[in-house]
């Protein structure tokens, strides 16, 4: 449809406690929207004072998603491009350091004519405008403005540190016309086990703050373990002033996938609308494809076990992007993803002696995988692990995908094990190796790294990664990196048996490693997780559980056999790429018959 005219804003709060998922409900509201016919962009807020998110542990906040233009932001902006199939930009985040850093400049310029720079009016100014300037910038790939702009608001309702952007919403929601805003409150709705009912008291607390604070929810989204009861509604319409059409439940689903329908179902969708002044769109939204994707999940019985090893396995959402990817890539390929995250220090010796007991549990899910899969990642935490997953994989034709840092240790093993090098190692590790397999890139310095969409050339069309992606000459991904393969070992390597089938256009940086003689054992130096979707697998990704689910089983793991008498298996020229359309991953991947799984939504 065409532009509906003035722009909408949805705004997500939350409240009670933090984690609640509005990241998730905010992308299900986007996807209802564009279900609806309307065109959808996102704005996330982050209250800290970090410019972005790139210098952040995933101890603190999660994994780091990076976007084309190479900026580092939350995760969340993963869900929005994940859930919507949209191309956003860092302009699409927000943070505390980076609106206190626009007004400092200005100030430091002279901008503000002397005046006193205070929150009000200088900070809450910069937070509405910067809004209003990107929610004009359409992230679907086509001209014109869009038609709504979700906006998550993170951290939780009362955290001192969101207080100037509470205001500048207030501010925002009291100036804008008629039917251009409608606040979406996302709440808890806990059951205390021992009453065993929902209590509604923190939702009415969370409301009364929010009201206190100068915004007025039009629409309360409440997360709880069942579906909420009808007197529990109505008791929240009378307490919070919302009506009960307004109220909706977020309730325990399969999987995230059926939180759109989940809206659908209680008529979301309209109180939206509604509020936004677009009753004439309220029709049942086409959502056909996307809900095909979340019941062939359901209905998947044969399982594919992936190991992870990683050093930051214990933390949850450390690699999200990751675990989506390997999902799409599951339901793509009909297969029960079960994920093993194995803590990549658990697998070396100094645990063997201090631990044996982890070390012992960490080599069994190893052994007990179908495939494996070593993640980016940076420092010298679980390197020599992941080195030893990677020389498992490679010598029992396991099945392996090492992504950065996943394909560093596998050039490593390989230039210890295959070359005799025993002290090969990355220069990022031991900057005085005799044989440096990693070399920090020239132009680098420890400020800053390879980041965002680069392009990537098949030096032959006879590999697993070219027909992967669908014979292409070129691939646009990624990349997060400061290390690169040392161009002068590339001999070497490929002279044992190694190939670097993918490069930059001028051949010089090694971007994609294979062994033509394994099963399926690829390294990219990019970050392929970042670009895939629900229904679009990336092809990496593809190969790998294709591969995982092709196997002889023996016991539980993968039939070990030795490099001299593999079989070279085939791989058809057609297979799903990142452009799969409804009813693609027609033919057989790597030994796999995988049957019209890949839908585009």
């Amino acid at each position: 449809m065409g532009h509906v005219g003035k722009m909408k804003y949805v705004v997500v709060t939350s409240g009670v406690v933090s984690g609640l998922g509005n990241g998730v409900a905010a992308s299900s509201i986007g996807v209802v929207l564009k279900a609806c016919g309307l065109r959808v962009t996102f704005i996330k807020i982050d209250p800290y004072l970090n410019t972005d998110a790139g210098t952040m542990s995933p101890d603190e906040h999660g994994e780091v998603f990076v976007l084309d233009d190479g900026s580092e932001v939350d995760m969340d902006l993963g869900n929005y491009g994940r859930f919507l199939d949209a191309e956003l930009t860092g302009d699409n985040h927000m943070t505390a350091g980076k609106i206190y850093q626009y007004v400092i400049d200005k100030e430091r310029r002279g901008d503000y004519l002397g005046k006193t720079v205070q929150i009000v009016p200088h900070i809450t100014n910069a937070i509405q405008e910067w809004i209003e300037r990107i929610a004009m910038i359409p992230v679907d790939g086509r001209e014109g403005p869009p038609d709504v702009c979700i906006v998550e608001l993170g951290g939780t309702i009362g955290d001192i540190e969101s207080r100037p952007f509470i205001e500048a919403l207030s501010q925002f929601s009291y100036r804008a016309e008629d039917n251009t805003f409608c606040l979406v409150h996302v709440s808890l709705v806990p059951v205390i086990d021992i009453v065993g009912e929902q209590k509604t008291k923190p939702t009415q607390f969370s409301v009364q703050s929010l009201r206190e604070l100068g915004l007025t929810p039009n629409l309360l989204a409440c997360r709880s373990t069942a579906p909420l009861n009808k007197n529990v509604k109505e008791k929240l319409s009378q307490f919070c002033h919302i009506p009960v059409d307004c109220i909706v439940g977020l309730s325990n689903v399969p999987n995230i996938w059926h939180v759109p329908s989940l809206l659908i179902g209680q008529k979301a969708h309209e109180a939206i609308l509604g509020v936004l002044g677009l009753p004439c769109l309220t029709v049942e939204p086409k959502l056909d494809a996307w809900m095909d994707i979340a019941r062939t999940y359901d209905q998947l019985h044969a399982p594919v076990r992936i190991a992870v090893v990683g050093k930051d396995t214990n933390v949850s959402n450390a690699y999200c992007s990751i675990h989506e990817a390997i999902l799409h890539a599951s339901v793509a390929c009909q297969r029960r993803l079960v994920v093993d995250w194995v803590p990549a220090s658990d697998l070396d010796e100094e645990t063997a002696n201090q631990s044996p007991e982890l070390h012992e549990k960490a080599w069994s899910l190893l052994k007990g995988a179908d495939g494996v899969l070593v993640p980016g990642g940076f420092g010298h935490g679980g390197v020599e692990g992941k080195i030893l997953a990677a020389k498992y994989a490679r010598e029992n034709n396991v099945p392996y995908l090492g992504i950065g840092l996943g394909m560093h240790v596998a050039v490593i093993e390989f230039a210890r094990s295959v070359l005799g090098l025993k002290d090969a190692n990355s220069a990022e590790f031991d900057a005085g190796t005799r044989y440096p397999c990693l070399i920090q890139m020239p132009e680098d310095s420890k400020l800053q790294m390879c980041l965002g969409s680069r392009r990537t050339f098949f030096r032959t069309m006879d590999c697993k990664s070219a027909k992967l992606y669908g014979n292409v000459r070129y691939v646009d991904e990624r990349r997060r990196h400061r290390y690169e393969v040392n161009p002068d070992m590339v001999g070497e390597l490929e002279s044992a048996g190694a190939k670097f089938v993918g490069t930059d256009e001028a051949g010089d940086r090694m971007e994609i490693l294979e062994l033509p003689w394994h099963r399926y054992f690829v390294g990219a130096q990019f970050h392929p997780e970042f670009k895939s979707r629900p229904g679009k697998p990336s092809p990496l990704f593809t190969g790998l559980i294709a591969a995982a689910s092709s196997g002889q089983r023996n016991g539980g793991s993968m039939t070990q056999q030795s490099p001299s008498n593999l079989e070279k298996r085939p791989i058809p020229a057609k297979v799903a790429s990142g452009s799969t359309t409804s009813g693609g991953l027609e033919d057989e991947l790597l030994g796999l018959h995988v049957s019209g799984a890949a839908l585009a939504h």
